[in-house]
């Protein structure tokens, strides 16, 4: 009750002060949505679990594709179609390219090494321009031995411990994959400290990313207030995902600097800044080397939760639609045979496989929720003010499924105008699992909507995609090759059905799910064995 007493009060303030500071330039409405509340506005409205379903029901009840909530004094602005996120965060991108103040994440939790957390400008573009040149598409083609050894482990993983959780094998791959190429650390097979601290500190940033969540968001005079106040309990969550945020920068760091100085290092991105910034003036060096050390620090947060969502939710998918499986694996058998796994080399040789995967970022998004964006100055849209400070929410759930705007499109056609990416025959039965939403005459069809909206919008989008989609491609594809996945059967006898459910977050993952992961040959079987080890 105290905290939230003194909640309320600065609510009042910060109402008070942006209304006499910052009154709107014109007397456009603002876009509709839930009705506010005096002081608190829609505070007590917002969700703190599975956001994106909230706001496609409030895009259902306000008939708008574009909603307004006011959350103590800070405008929020939802956008749930192709159209609206084009309109605005792409073509307007030079003042829809912020990012909110955040101070729960970048403040209190030390969060402001990270990319997707920075504020627009020249510090955001020293670190962006340094990821970009170690992975853009032909950059990031050196790090392929790392996933395809990386692939293979995990092959033998499920040859050799069939019943244990597939996600914790899967979960150890993406670690491997990505403390290995951006440190050149191999880690332990099982509770490694690295990918321990790391976890954990993730795990923390996830849970204070959400918009809303934290009071101190919406009222940062909040920070000030002592952790051993009464209420205060987000003081101490935030010491502890802060000294957590801390060890996950500096150690695999200072480990990778130590291999570095023996002269024992692999290849890895770290070598390679370190490296780039070795000739320029102290003062430039040492501001260099801290850009290569958060930008490698956030690959573990950016890499592994969307590596595992993406290859958890192919996997269902093949319990789901056992048809499609057989038709990738009968592709690939009549590509490659059964002498060899898949390589990169073999990706255009290989529609229906890319067709697939496709559909399994469009089927179960991975990023439900765009991590928000931010508008510095009043702007209008469609007849509509938004506000000045706004928070940006993009609404990716909506965005790739085209699933509220199915039935009101005679609507927004009527009082606004046609828009070609609401069209419901986008994604027909946007629920089903179908490839061949991407394939004509058997080929992939360039034409068909991509689903790549899952790595983000304009000037923001993950610079880290074309590795993340090659890391899911060849472990994929070499999954296909060697196993049959197929329903778990119970001690009854039984089959196991999956419940398709998923955990809410940045990345939104599968819940744990049994299934039954078999060799499809002796011949696969013993090519797995010969190629632990190897890269090919």
């Amino acid at each position: 009750m105290s905290l939230f007493l003194y909640g309320a009060v600065g609510a009042l303030l910060i109402a008070l002060y942006s209304y006499f500071s910052h009154k709107p330039r014109s007397k456009l409405p603002l876009p509709p949505g839930p009705r506010p509340w005096p002081i608190v506005g829609n505070l007590f409205d917002m969700p703190s679990t599975f956001e994106w379903i909230t706001y496609m029901e409030w895009s259902k009840i306000y008939k708008s594709d574009i909603l307004h909530v006011n959350v103590a004094g800070t405008s929020m602005i939802i956008l749930s179609s192709a159209e609206a996120v084009n309109d605005l965060l792409e073509k307007r991108g030079s003042i829809y390219s912020d990012r909110a103040r955040m101070p729960m994440v970048n403040e209190l939790m030390g969060w402001d090494f990270a990319l997707a957390f920075m504020k627009y400008g020249d510090h955001w573009r020293a670190h962006r321009r340094l990821f970009h040149e170690v992975f853009n598409p032909v950059a990031a083609q050196k790090f392929h031995p790392k996933e395809r050894e990386a692939a293979n482990e995990l092959l033998h993983n499920f040859l050799e411990r069939p019943d244990h959780d597939l996600l914790i094998h899967l979960r150890h791959m993406a670690a491997k994959i990505i403390m290995s190429i951006a440190y050149g650390i191999d880690i332990l097979p099982a509770n490694d400290p690295y990918v321990d601290w790391a976890n954990k500190a993730v795990k923390g940033m996830v849970t204070a990313v959400v918009p809303g969540r934290f009071l101190v968001d919406s009222l940062p005079l909040l920070k000030y207030v002592p952790g051993w106040f009464p209420g205060a309990g987000f003081q101490r969550k935030a010491k502890e995902w802060r000294y957590l945020a801390r060890g996950m920068l500096e150690k695999p760091f200072t480990e990778a600097k130590r291999k570095i100085a023996s002269g024992t290092a692999t290849h890895s991105f770290t070598l390679d800044g370190l490296q780039m910034v070795e000739g320029l003036a102290a003062e430039n060096k040492a501001y260099m080397e801290q850009v290569v050390q958060a930008t490698a620090g956030i690959m573990y947060t950016g890499g592994t939760g969307t590596t595992v969502s993406a290859l958890g939710t192919f996997i269902l998918a093949m319990l789901a639609r056992p048809d499609v499986q057989k038709k990738a694996q009968a592709e690939i058998d009549s590509v490659i045979g059964e002498d060899r796994f898949p390589d990169f080399e073999d990706q255009e040789s290989l529609p229906y496989l890319a067709a697939v995967i496709k559909e399994s970022f469009r089927w179960k998004n991975v990023t439900p929720i765009a991590i928000p964006h931010f508008l510095s100055i009043e702007d209008e849209y469609r007849g509509y003010r938004i506000p000045a400070g706004s928070i940006v929410i993009p609404n990716t759930w909506c965005v790739i499924f085209n699933r509220t705007f199915s039935y009101i499109h005679c609507y927004i056609h009527r009082f606004i105008g046609p828009f070609s990416t609401m069209r419901p025959n986008v994604y027909p039965d946007p629920y089903s699992f179908k490839p061949e939403r991407y394939l004509l005459d058997g080929k992939l069809n360039p034409a068909a909507v991509d689903p790549d909206v899952i790595f983000g919008f304009g000037r923001r989008i993950c610079p880290g995609r074309h590795m993340a989609a090659s890391s899911v491609w060849i472990t994929a594809a070499r999954i296909l090759a060697s196993f049959d996945i197929t329903k778990a059967v119970g001690e009854d006898g039984n089959i196991i059905e999956p419940t398709y459910e998923y955990s809410p977050g940045l990345a939104m993952q599968p819940l744990p799910f049994k299934c039954s992961v078999k060799p499809r040959s002796e011949k696969a079987a013993a090519r797995i064995r010969a190629s632990l080890g190897t890269q090919g």
